[in-house]
């Protein structure tokens, strides 16, 4: 089901937007350019009263990610799998998509479709992930302040650092922006908490507690600006109408949040659990 404040583009529409965007970057559009975009965004006067669209029947999936083991050693799969494909739904369910993880082995994918199928429409220009190639980089983070103990929290709110005052944040904010857990795509690592609170989530199925297992966000930077957990940017990354900062996917989740994967440690392919923080 689409709303009707924002219309459902075509995943061909949508790629020739970027298109557009990405060649007239500094320069002033072209007449051609500027008809196109106006014929897959037509231009409205508000107020406006849409028709709510529907699509019968099943919709494709979009492709999010596809992760060797070989490539990131912390999946974690289940016994005989070497291979994590996530998709998701390319409309809300509700403030984000819905996404679906399948744990499969590389050998057994032989089939392989020259052009897989794809939705008739995209809700939103941040549900339509642009390919991307992985560069996957290990690293050590640490826990959000609001999941460590109150003890640690006093000691982080004594310690004496230099670089937080030039920053003009106190030691928990310097610490959450710049020390503990870095932004970005990941696998496994820490959440962060800008839109929640940590609570405790659970596995469905066996009560065991639950891990993260993948992170999709909206931008690669920090929040201090970029000074740190900073990529590389390729040519042609990001960003997109409606995102800002460094955003090689075109991913948005909300209003430039992150969508966490819950897992369950003890059997990956028990039901997971979605968080927007």
């Amino acid at each position: 089901m689409v709303d009707g404040i924002n219309p459902a583009q075509s995943p061909a529409d949508l790629r020739l937007e970027r298109r557009i965007f990405a060649a007239s970057h500094g320069r002033d559009l072209t007449p051609e350019e500027r008809e196109t975009l106006e014929r897959i965004r037509p231009p409205r006067t508000y107020p406006v009263r849409l028709a709510v669209q529907s699509y019968d029947g099943p919709i494709a999936m979009l492709p999010v990610a596809q992760l060797y083991v070989r490539d990131v050693p912390d999946l974690s799969p289940p016994e005989g799998k070497d291979l994590l494909q996530v998709l998701w739904c390319p409309f809300d369910h509700p403030i984000m998509p819905r996404t679906l993880l399948f744990w499969r082995s590389a050998a057994a994918v032989t089939d392989i479709l020259d052009t897989p199928p794809e939705p008739p429409a995209v809700q939103f220009d941040g549900y339509l992930p642009a390919p991307c190639v992985l560069e996957p980089e290990q690293i050590t983070e640490y826990p959000d302040h609001l999941e460590l103990s109150e003890e640690l929290r006093e000691q982080l709110r004594q310690w004496s650092v230099p670089q937080a005052a030039q920053e003009d944040m106190n030691t928990e904010t310097y610490y959450d922006c710049v020390l503990s857990n870095a932004p970005g795509w990941k696998v496994g690592g820490w959440p962060a908490w800008d839109a929640a609170d940590p609570s405790p989530r659970h596995c469905s199925e066996c009560g065991t507690g639950m891990e993260v297992l993948m992170t999709i966000a909206t931008f690669e930077e920090g929040d201090d600006g970029g000074n740190s957990w900073s990529p590389h940017p390729h040519p042609g990354a990001g960003p997109y109408p409606g995102h800002r900062g460094y955003n090689a996917t075109g991913v948005q989740i909300g209003s430039g949040y992150r969508q966490h994967l819950f897992v369950c440690p003890a059997d990956p392919e028990h039901p997971h659990i979605e968080l927007m923080t």
